[in-house]
């Protein structure tokens, strides 16, 4: 599909999103994403009509909400591609990487990325992990050949980003699993830039633990998956009510998973308000967003190109994200200044130090698409760098 068509053809659905008020171009998506009415009317009625505990009550609404929540619980699961049984809800990618890091019962060496986000760095340092890195492409992709090499059979543990929320570089998820399983490590993917803009069928990629927040894919903060098909094999991570099969002073049996990995009273409002999310992104297409989102990164990269002051970073084809420098301009005056245009980006080391080092700057500006942006989001930008470099100049 051209870029004109995908752009012509995509649905305009900036109506179902309050949040994006008029004038204001909202290009800040891959750190959290706007929410549509139907997200917000889910959580609304979770948390008020329809709103009871889970698991514990004998009477009807509290027997409704666990129907919902455990119903949620499935549809997130099947978007994935997954069972039921084999996703937790927890409270973010974040919080999945710290379990899986301090669960794991063999503790070794895990081969990480030059990209990866801050939360897929320090769980596995805080958990005592020996920690390898592997490096990237000149385009900005991790560097599968360089993985090969470094992958010996003291590596228990690979994790990697499935797209780089720096670089919209996208990972060849199948080959780093078959990469990974070949001396006998496991595979963790960190997925919080895919699934909002990416097909995820976690069986056919062959991971072994697959993790994403809900905030990212249009659904409420503060609740995420990990999905895996080797949950049985973790132990708890935190202890208290819900997660146990019998308590005593003496000896606690805990309950199978996922269950035994949401201690607590769970994130129920944020759980149905995922669900819904899930709903609305079905309902437009992953491939059409994919396509709708290239597009629209194609589009800004090539006006960027044009400018001498702007340096690109990442591949061609990066998944929903451009980042960019201007030459003697810190991308926090960048930012500072597109915001009195009414354009939001970000603008920072994006929780990616170490990717920062390697490009050889303290920081860049990043624009990132979402399912309501569209051309004129695109044209606001490249006016508002106009601004900044008379202003500069």
């Amino acid at each position: 599909m051209s870029t004109t068509t995908a752009l012509r053809t995509f649905p305009d659905v900036r109506a179902d999103f309050p949040g994006l008020t008029a004038g204001w171009h909202y290009l800040d998506t891959a750190a959290t994403a706007q929410k549509p009415q139907a997200v917000i009317d889910a959580t609304v009625a979770a948390m008020g009509r329809d709103y009871a505990t889970v698991h514990r009550g004998v009477y009807a609404r509290s027997a409704d909400m666990t129907l919902a929540y455990e119903a949620a619980r499935r549809r997130i699961a099947a978007f994935i591609g997954a069972r039921d049984e084999q996703i937790a809800f927890v409270r973010g990618a974040t919080e999945a990487i710290n379990l899986v890091a301090y669960s794991h019962p063999k503790k070794g060496r895990v081969l990480l990325s030059v990209l990866e986000h801050h939360s897929n760095i320090v769980p596995w340092q805080l958990a005592g992990w020996q920690v390898d890195v592997c490096p990237l492409t000149e385009d900005g992709r991790i560097d599968l050949d360089a993985a090969e090499k470094l992958l010996t059979p003291e590596h228990t543990m690979v994790a990697f980003a499935h797209v780089s929320n720096v670089l919209g570089s996208p990972l060849d998820v199948a080959r780093a699993a078959e990469l990974a399983h070949r001396v006998g490590a496991e595979l963790l993917i960190d997925g919080c830039q895919a699934v909002p803009r990416l097909p995820v069928d976690v069986a056919a990629l062959g991971c072994d633990y697959y993790v994403f927040s809900g905030h990212k894919l249009y659904g409420p903060t503060g609740v995420g998956v990990l999905w895996s098909d080797k949950l049985d094999t973790l132990p708890p991570w935190q202890g208290g009510g819900s997660m146990i099969d019998r308590v005593t002073f003496a000896k606690t049996t805990y309950a199978p998973a996922p269950t035994r990995f949401e201690a607590g009273t769970p994130a129920i409002i944020e759980a149905i308000g995922l669900a819904a999310a899930v709903d609305y992104v079905e309902a437009i297409g992953i491939d059409a967003i994919h396509a709708h989102e290239c597009a629209l990164v194609g589009s800004l990269r090539e006006a960027l190109a044009r400018k001498n002051s702007i340096t690109l970073f990442g591949p061609e084809n990066s998944a929903g994200i451009v980042s960019f420098s201007m030459a003697g301009v810190h991308p926090h005056d960048i930012g500072t200044i597109l915001d009195e245009s009414g354009v939001a980006i970000r603008a920072g080391h994006h929780c990616a130090q170490p990717l920062m080092e390697h490009l050889g700057v303290a920081a860049t500006a990043r624009a990132s698409f979402g399912v309501y942006s569209n051309e004129d989001d695109v044209a606001a930008l490249i006016d508002g760098l106009a601004r900044v470099e008379r202003i500069f100049g």
